[in-house]
């Protein structure tokens, strides 16, 4: 049982270092995004850079790579004696898989800012909550059409809802709902100053809205 375990973490994060943005960038269209735009290997950069062609299928996969990783052991270590444990096991799968993602060894350690991969660990873990934060990233993209924004905010209130109306009460479940909005909110540290400063770009969801 342990060594299972064990494997899972280590192919969580596995799948979490899968640089999706990088490979998709460089096979089709020639480019690291990485040298682009803000610099990080995620979908939002993917989108600003190369595209909804690409950006898209990044945001699917990435998102993938979360959700995936905290179904693992839902396949594998189903007889768990402790139903605590299982959980706390399943969030550090997941946390494994983001830690991939942030900085995957496939791509020089140098990757995205964890928050498609969060999605998908959020949608294995508390799928209406997830849901939650999805609808209140959409408002905040819709209303001010800044990605950043949207991302923190969501985080914060997908956290907010774990702990106020689903009442999550194993240990590893309080701390994953209180560690997204701080991991969200310091990968975001350099947008935050260029939403203080005025100077952050904006995402348009239809070109004709565009200022």
């Amino acid at each position: 049982m342990i060594t299972v375990g064990i494997v899972l973490l280590f192919f969580s994060y596995l799948l979490g270092s899968v640089p999706t943005a990088v490979w998709i960038g460089r096979l089709f269209y020639g480019t690291d995004v990485r040298e682009h735009g803000s610099g990080n290997a995620g979908a939002t950069n993917t989108f600003r850079v190369l595209g909804k062609s690409a950006g898209i299928p990044v945001l699917i996969i990435d998102s993938f790579k979360g959700w995936l990783a905290v179904m693992l052991p839902v396949w594998f270590l189903g007889g768990f004696d402790s139903p605590v444990l299982f959980e706390n096991f399943r969030v550090l799968c997941g946390a494994f898989a983001v830690l991939g993602h942030i900085f995957p060894v496939f791509a020089g350690f140098r990757g995205g800012k964890g928050v498609a991969t969060l999605l998908g660990v959020a949608f294995g873990m508390f799928p209406i909550a997830a849901l939650c934060g999805v609808g209140l990233f959409m408002l905040v993209l819709l209303l001010t059409h800044y990605v950043s924004l949207g991302s923190i905010l969501a985080s914060v209130g997908y956290g907010l809802f774990l702990l106020l109306v689903e009442k999550v009460h194993h240990d590893a479940s309080i701390i994953f709902a209180v560690t997204i909005p701080v991991l969200v909110i310091l990968t975001h540290k350099a947008n935050i100053r260029r939403l203080i400063n005025g100077n952050e770009s904006r995402t348009f969801l239809r070109k004709n809205n565009r200022a």
